[in-house]
């Protein structure tokens, strides 16, 4: 429980998106055992039913091992050359929820961080708003820009998922609602 919390290439800032969120009170990892001030809160698709995983169990890939789960499903992963990277992403990564099914986004031939849940205050508060045209991954979505400028709110029916490439730095959104 003292050690430093783990680093996700994928998914830099875990706590802030509320992947893992810090237990009132210690719990147990039905990975590993070990008592832990975080629990994660975010998807794991496995046959059994687990209630608390510690980001540890997770960034080392035990996790999906024990429990034979995977923390994003691969069919919903844009595809890249590197079979390493999907492996990293899907067994050692903590993912989000969606209204719909989640999609994680590519650029620059590998995958890219999760960066948030956004609206359009979100963006223009980022200065992103007005490259929205540029951002907008309207390939792996269904909305056209007037339909997320008019309707997307960060925690409303239309829900924008903001990812951010790990190489140049170029801003990838994604949408769905409920």
């Amino acid at each position: 429980m003292d050690k430093d919390f783990p680093k996700f290439r994928y998914h830099p800032d875990p706590i802030g998106t509320g992947a893992f969120k810090k237990a009132d009170k210690p719990q147990i990892c039905e990975c590993c055992g070990q008592k832990t001030g975080y629990v994660y809160e975010s998807p794991f698709y496995s046959t059994e039913d687990v209630e608390c995983l510690c980001p540890w169990c997770i960034a080392d890939g035990s996790a999906a091992k024990k429990f034979d789960g995977e923390f994003q499903d691969a069919y919903s992963c844009e595809k890249i050359d590197d079979v390493s990277k999907l492996d990293e992403l899907i067994h050692r990564t903590p993912g989000y929820f969606g209204w719909q099914q989640e999609v994680w986004l590519a650029h620059c031939n590998d995958y890219c961080a999760f960066v948030g849940y956004v609206g359009m205050a979100e963006l223009e508060n980022m200065g992103l708003s007005d490259k929205l045209e540029d951002i907008y991954r309207k390939d792996e979505a269904m909305f056209d820009i007037g339909d997320i400028r008019e309707c997307m709110t960060n925690g409303g029916s239309m829900q924008g998922y903001l990812f951010r490439c790990l190489h140049c730095g170029k801003y990838q959104l994604y949408a769905d609602c409920d």
